[in-house]
């Protein structure tokens, strides 16, 4: 069905018979010479009063004038301990009230930000440390014997004194008395790096991504484009994503701090507190992921909470794709909350295309599209065999081109070249189209394209229709090798404890849906299935841990 815009804009231009694509909105101004941390702090003394972050659990609360102050005071501190332009800061926290202005301190005073996730193993955390060559850590006591020994000078959040380590208090206090002189010698530039985030990209291997003020001030003026005057300061944002995370740094922090809403902060998915914490501080927008959707659709504590309570507007899933029959009992359940499907990637500065338009609800993208393209940007889809530019509704590499591309991953020109062509092109390695009306739905990665007899099988259909299937409570396909067809799909399967099908009966139900190459050859029952923090199916764990159990 074609969406509510009337005037069919023409998306492709035919440049050296190139087929690419541009939004159907308006290009966007993207200010010159602004910070990160000034651009999305700006006008903040207005709103002076007003709580920007709140803790869900504890209520801990920062104002704007607190986090204006704050975010100073540590730029400040940062300077006085010797921190240097370009000099990168790991930041191993999870979703506090004082995230935002420990990462916005950073980049204000010249630093580079590295979000690394608390929950890590401390040899992860080195590897981090290692290939940033940072040079200090923030974190909090809690997690403090984990992060003493990587070498560096910590600064610790929180209370607790500890001897060893540096006080972000005193910190902040003692910038405070030494007053307003704060010099950088070193003017921070838009062009300078503001952030580190690792990601695997489409290798696998973590990597540092190099985004400057202006990769991410270009995206947030993308990706806000249509929030009109009225919004400002009315938003109400669930910060429970990872702050380390891309999305959780610029699309819930900063995109909120620069639209003066507020950010309730979680630092882990537990269905009760969530549920507690939407109607208790009035959410209105919550970015989460698949997973959390599941489990409003099918645990019986939601039954517990008067629904009608709930203020929430939208909630936006992006990092795997959602289900449709999942989206379908979802709306059913929640029928005034609208569901935006998002994609980004880090290499991106985070959002790329977008569902739904906050500003006009009823204008947004098809059920199941991962959205528009946002103003600003370019998108072109190709052959991943000869490269080649593909015309609308035909399945090719998703390519990006536009002023979020990251500058490239540090210390590492080899894998740079491999993903950012020569033409500025970003090849994200997902496989998807693009429609007449501009939509753009995702088919799957390409390494995650299940090679059967030459025929591709894309695992993320066949793990939509297995959770249509009523005793089925989630599911993951992978490939494993196989000598005549090359590979075969195999499914990993959590079924409801009252479930009485066999494994046989949930791939005779697939068989009856699918094509006989999409035929799931081998299911095992699982207790659960492994997934990022971010939401995504950890593919490689489930592969190995079915490999091992046939070999028994």
């Amino acid at each position: 069905m074609p969406n509510s815009f009337s005037v069919p804009v023409p998306l492709a231009a035919a440049h050296d018979e190139e087929h690419i694509f541009r939004s159907r909105h308006p290009a966007v101004p993207v200010p010159e010479n602004v910070t990160l941390p000034d651009f999305v702090l700006q006008d903040a003394e207005l709103y002076a009063d007003k709580v920007a972050f709140v803790e869900a659990v504890s209520g801990k609360a920062y104002t704007y004038a607190q986090v204006a102050r704050d975010t100073r005071g540590f730029a400040k501190a940062l300077r006085s301990l010797g921190l240097r332009k370009g000099q990168v800061v790991i930041v191993v926290l999870p979703n506090v009230a004082e995230y935002g202005i420990v990462a916005l301190g950073i980049m204000a005073a010249g630093g580079v930000f590295s979000g690394a996730n608390p929950t890590a193993h401390a040899s992860e955390l080195k590897k981090q440390v290692d290939a940033a060559d940072a040079k200090l850590i923030v974190s909090y006591a809690p997690i403090y014997e984990k992060v003493k020994g990587l070498g560096l000078p910590i600064i610790v959040l929180g209370e607790e004194r500890i001897e060893s380590a540096i006080n972000w208090s005193e910190l902040i206090e003692a910038a405070d008395k030494a007053g307003n002189n704060f010099s950088n010698d070193d003017d921070v530039k838009q062009t300078d790096l503001c952030a580190l985030p690792f990601s695997s990209g489409t290798t696998g291997i973590s990597k540092g991504v190099m985004l400057t003020h202006r990769n991410l001030v270009a995206n947030l003026c993308s990706t806000l484009f249509s929030v009109v005057p009225e919004m400002i300061g009315q938003v109400t944002t669930l910060g429970l994503i990872p702050f380390f995370h891309i999305y959780g740094i610029t699309g819930i922090c900063c995109a909120t701090l620069r639209n003066k809403g507020k950010v309730v902060m979680m630092n882990r998915f537990e269905l009760r507190a969530f549920l507690d914490a939407l109607i208790t501080h009035e959410v209105t927008f919550a970015p989460i992921v698949p997973p959390i959707i599941l489990s409003l659709v099918k645990d019986p504590i939601v039954d517990e909470f008067d629904l009608s309570k709930l203020q929430l507007r939208a909630v936006m899933t992006a990092a795997a794709p959602l289900a449709p029959d999942l989206l379908s009992s979802f709306e059913k359940k929640f029928p005034g909350v609208q569901v935006q499907e998002a994609y980004g990637l880090t290499e991106h500065s985070c959002i790329t295309l977008t569902y739904g338009d906050p500003a006009n609800p009823s204008a947004g993208s098809k059920k199941n599209s991962v959205g528009f393209i946002l103003p600003n940007l370019e998108v072109k889809f190709i052959n991943p065999e000869t490269g080649k530019s593909l015309p609308s509704n035909t399945p090719g590499e998703l390519c990006v081109r536009s002023q979020c591309v990251m500058q490239g991953y540090y210390n590492n020109e080899e894998e740079t070249a491999r993903t950012i062509d020569k033409n500025g092109w970003l090849h994200t390695g997902d496989i998807g189209y693009i429609d007449d009306d501009g939509d753009i739905f995702i088919v799957d990665r390409i390494k995650e394209l299940i090679k059967y007899k030459g025929f591709q099988v894309a695992p993320a259909e066949l793990e939509a229709i297995l959770l249509t299937h009523p005793s089925v409570e989630d599911a993951a396909v992978v490939s494993l090798p196989d000598e005549e067809a090359g590979e075969i799909p195999a499914a990993c399967v959590v079924m409801n404890p009252n479930a009485k099908e066999s494994e046989d009966d949930i791939m005779d139900f697939v068989a009856s849906n699918v094509a006989t190459y999409k035929k799931v050859r081998v299911l095992h029952f699982v207790d659960g299935i492994p997934k990022s923090h971010s939401g995504k199916i950890m593919r490689r764990i489930l592969k190995d841990k079915m490999l091992e159990k046939m070999r028994k």
